[in-house]
């Protein structure tokens, strides 16, 4: 990559207290020195601050500012580097970004100081996407993962499974250079344990994505049932505000409302949607199809039913039209001041025949427009989505990333077909194939193996200034 010197503002649009400029490349620190009469900056230690006023080309004031340096390859991006902070007016930090430009630093790209820190090998990939993620974290648990994925959770796993499995193929490679001689350096039982291990391994990473993912994006939960059962009810108490409007008129609600609510340090995308009934008419048709298209790509259903008008075999047909059998399903038995002998075996008792299997914890008897047992309903939605763990442990590596679960399933696919391989005794030839692949695979996650493309995309989509 250039070393040329790059120039941008990182702290947020609009007024505030205090804005950074940050440059970075061979030669930015001296490059401010003709605009910085305080102190002669070429000559100044790094890693310290320096205050003073930063002047124009025509020794007219801009600012007071201080003045931050890192010399290379001690800084954020292994550069040179300045971090000017000053008053966070945006017409002052356009000034000092044009006093650079004209100095000759050029305005960065979408993400270039944290390309540049992974290009001089400060971060690995998956660490450079973690500072993306951490930046976007709107949540307890999502801070939590990329945190964790920023001090190396997911490079240290990536490359103890490398490692591992270099050892045997530099073995499978060296048995290529001898083939006319027929030698086995590589102990096949032992390659074929070394390769369930990691597989068991990368099963365990993948599956925690459904959770890193959940809590990246929000959990997107939604509130279905027949009309009049109290789901713009609950979601009011949910958000604790009078979000949705309320009647016992049947059909009120016609269209999708979603709103986010932090539960546990997760957010939840709850989605309150129409009553599903057969529609009375077009508009209310259109309000029925979007909620099955909710249920269709949503994580969490909750399902609401009033326990005066809903019998078992509503119950039953309802769940069924609306099963899918990655979705979670929570069940709300709400008015139950109307009926308070409602029981979980009167719905899902021996005679229950339908597709769902619902666990008596996730069946919640509520009084929603008292919001009774609303804490429990909120601890429930909270299990679905940690497994019953409480939250999200820092210290466990939890996958966010589509990237490297997508890299973790064709790696896992390679080791399938190297098993396979050792299996049915195929030769080494192909065995090595399979191996240099699950390697390539695994790499990529981590940077090792990469192109401009890959780069080019993932740190298009960072902020400027990072």
């Amino acid at each position: 990559m250039s070393q040329d010197v790059i120039i941008a503002v990182a702290t947020p649009a609009g007024e505030g207290a205090i804005g950074v400029v940050r440059l970075s490349g061979s030669g930015c620190i001296g490059m401010l020195d003709p605009y910085f009469p305080s102190r002669k900056l070429i000559d100044a230690p790094a890693r310290r601050v320096y205050f003073g006023t930063l002047v124009d080309q025509k020794g007219e004031a801009i600012d007071e500012v201080v003045m931050t340096l890192y010399r290379s390859p001690a800084s954020y991006t292994g550069e040179d580097a300045v971090e000017i902070s000053c008053h966070g007016s945006p017409y002052i930090l356009q000034r000092i970004v044009r006093l650079g430009n004209e100095a000759g630093a050029r305005p960065a790209a979408p993400g270039e100081f944290s390309q540049r820190a992974f290009l001089n090998g400060k971060l690995d990939l998956s660490q450079a996407e973690a500072v993306a993620d951490l930046i976007a974290s709107r949540s307890a648990a999502a801070h939590r993962i990329a945190l964790g994925q920023l001090r190396g959770g997911v490079s240290n796993e990536i490359a103890e499974l490398r490692a591992k499995l270099i050892d045997f193929a530099s073995l499978i490679e060296l048995e290529l250079d001898f083939g006319e001689e027929d030698v086995e350096f590589a102990d096949r039982t032992a390659l074929s344990r070394l390769v369930a291990t990691i597989r068991g391994r990368i099963d365990s990473l993948t599956t925690s994505f459904r959770l890193g993912n959940a809590i990246k994006e929000g959990v997107s939960t939604v509130i279905a049932g027949r009309p009049n059962a109290g789901k713009s009810t609950l979601l009011n108490a949910l958000l604790n505000e009078e979000r949705a409007i309320v009647s016992n008129i049947p059909g009120t609600t016609r269209d999708t409302i979603e709103e986010t609510v932090n539960i546990g340090g997760i957010p939840f995308r709850l989605i309150d949607t129409a009553g599903i009934r057969d529609a009375t008419d077009t508009i209310e048709a259109m309000g029925v199809e979007r909620t099955l298209r909710q249920v269709a790509v949503g994580n969490i259903l909750v399902y609401v039913f009033d326990v005066v008008e809903t019998d078992p075999a509503t119950l039953a047909a309802d769940l069924d039209r609306l099963y899918r059998e990655e979705l979670e399903l929570v069940v709300v038995a709400n008015k139950m001041d109307l009926n308070p002998y409602t029981k979980y075996e009167h719905y899902f008792g021996d005679g229950y025949a339908g597709k769902w299997a619902v666990p008596r914890e996730r069946w919640i008897p509520m009084i929603a427009s008292e919001r009774s047992n609303l804490d429990y309903l909120r601890q429930t939605l909270s299990e679905v989505v940690t497994g019953g763990r409480g939250g999200v442990d820092v210290q466990e590596v939890i996958l966010s990333n589509a990237r490297h679960y997508d890299a973790l399933r064709r790696a896992d696919g390679a080791l399938e077909r190297v098993a396979d391989g050792l299996d049915s005794g195929l030769s080494q030839d192909f065995v090595a194939m399979d191996i240099r692949q699950s390697l390539r695979d695994l790499g990529e996650i981590t940077g090792e193996i990469t192109t401009d493309d890959l780069l080019g995309n993932i740190f298009s989509n960072f902020c400027i200034g990072k």
